[in-house]
């Protein structure tokens, strides 16, 4: 019997090359998990077929290199949920959609070629998600909400809210989402995992779906530091195919123990819909820290408060240009009408839910004649008056940090008629996006509603490709080992 609650990639790793068990054995302890649990969470939207296949050939590759007596990756035979808008060849990816639902990838996104290719690991399933990862709750999903594992009346989160859920419930070991503006670490907070969002450019986005083109990064879920590190480090690099990707950026190693200055934006936490459990838990978590030796100080960031109105102006707008493909023309289901132009509307009005036409219509509006200065270029010139504030606050700290979500999950159909009051549930993660900094939410304690354990979580932010950092600070608060 595999403990997979207690399980991590190093120790899966160490399992199957020492015998203990194989790569088969490990995958079907997961595809029984998710027989047993998933009618419940509905974290995949389908668990793939040739799950096993992949297997034996790790199980196989592992034997030869056992025999040569020769390391194998840590990824090897160790199991991944992909959320559904990211491509695999000869899979289905409907980014949780009706317009996709029977469009099939022909080609692999770059982080599935590094995950299979180069590291040999077994991708399980693809997960459930925001429609077009256009949401907080995982609601918006054309195939219905995946609920929280800690409490199955309150949402995942979103939009990667399935990758989340599926690690938390022990239905994968490890998971790949995307963060447009929160998506990885704010269901990583409700359902009390670890989520990186790697620096803009660190993770190609070739082969993902688009929703705003100039926030959009790929990233890791696990249950430690440790296995997101792991998962970053196996997915990142440079690719020709992506023109905004960066090459590694050269670090030097973080000794072990070494104690980071912590910045902590008071003004911005105090601007109100902050729960008073989570700011005390924040309260808690800061002074953890300072016990631990790091140094806390203030920093100034005058204009945070602006970001999610400028989110909001930037991602509809580059919603409204990368869904212009999805025509039922040349993708997805296609309507019949009377002819070419009232096919086009029947088959958008079939096939898109009302949170991406919502966004599109607000992005045709800010980008048209007239409204393209005063609203999308506008935001674009406050969007570099943020990036500035991290710019000098990174002068004075290594890392800034905030909660991850003003609140922990709240109850299925709670917000999801209000957009408002779901797009406020972004205050913390948008302007990370913004200035394209990388961020992680740790577990950082629990709030008791009805006798359940509601996950909190606490993000670190830090500067350009210093994802380094945040490892070793986020391993230090959770005391993990090196």
């Amino acid at each position: 019997m595999i403990d997979l609650k207690n399980l991590t990639v190093k120790k899966a790793h160490d399992a199957l090359a020492k015998g203990e068990y194989s790569a088969v054995e490990l995958t079907q302890a997961y595809l029984d998990e998710i027989q047993k649990k998933d009618k419940d969470i509905h974290a995949y939207l389908a668990v793939y077929d040739n799950a096993l296949i992949q297997a034996k050939f790790a199980d196989k590759v592992i034997a030869e290199v056992r025999k040569a007596k020769k390391d194998f990756p840590l990824l090897m035979g160790i199991p991944v949920a992909v959320k559904d808008n990211i491509l695999v060849k000869g899979q289905i990816a409907s980014s949780a959609s009706k317009i996709l639902e029977n469009y099939k990838a022909a080609y692999d996104a770059t982080v599935i070629e590094k995950l299979q290719r180069e590291n040999g690991a077994v991708l399980i399933g693809r997960t459930n998600m925001d429609e077009f990862a256009m949401g907080g709750s995982t609601e918006n999903s054309a195939y219905g909400p995946t609920k929280n594992p800690h409490d199955i009346s309150r949402v995942s989160g979103g939009s990667s809210g399935g990758s989340a859920a599926a690690v938390a419930s022990n239905e994968a070991l490890i998971a790949l989402g995307s963060d447009t503006g929160g998506s990885i670490r704010q269901p990583a907070s409700f359902c009390g995992i670890v989520g990186l969002k790697p620096t803009y450019g660190a993770v190609s986005r070739y082969g993902v779906m688009a929703m705003g083109s100039s926030l959009d990064q790929i990233g890791p879920f696990g249950k430690t530091v440790t296995d997101a590190e792991i998962l970053f480090n196996a997915i990142k690099g440079q690719d020709k195919m992506d023109s905004t990707s960066l090459p590694d950026a050269k670090t030097e190693k973080i000794p072990a123990g070494k104690k980071f200055t912590i910045g902590v934006p008071r003004d911005f936490l105090t601007m109100g819909g902050l729960d008073a459990d989570v700011m005390a838990n924040f309260e808690a978590s800061l002074k953890k820290l300072k016990d631990l030796g790091h140094t806390i100080v203030e920093v100034k960031l005058p204009n945070l408060k602006y970001s999610l109105a400028v989110y909001y102006v930037i991602v509809p707008a580059e919603v409204s240009s990368n869904m212009a493909r999805f025509d039922g023309m040349r993708y997805g289901k296609r309507v019949p009408g009377k002819n070419g132009i009232e096919e086009y509307f029947l088959s958008r009005e079939a096939g898109l839910g009302r949170e991406v036409k919502r966004r599109i219509v607000i992005g045709t509006y800010v980008l048209s004649s007239g409204y393209y200065d005063a609203y999308y270029n506008k935001a674009n010139i406050v969007r570099e008056i943020i990036k500035n504030d991290y710019k000098k606050a990174f002068e004075k700290v290594d890392v800034i940090a905030t909660p991850t979500a003003p609140n922990v999950a709240f109850t299925l159909g709670e917000k999801v008629s209000d957009p408002l009051a779901m797009y406020l549930e972004d205050i913390f993660t948008v302007p990370v996006n913004l200035a394209g900094v990388p961020a992680i939410s740790v577990p950082s304690g629990v709030k008791k509603i009805g006798g359940k354990d509601l996950p909190i979580g606490l993000q670190f932010i830090a500067n350009h490709s210093r994802e380094d950092t945040l490892f070793a600070v986020g391993k230090s608060f959770l005391g993990e080992k090196e």
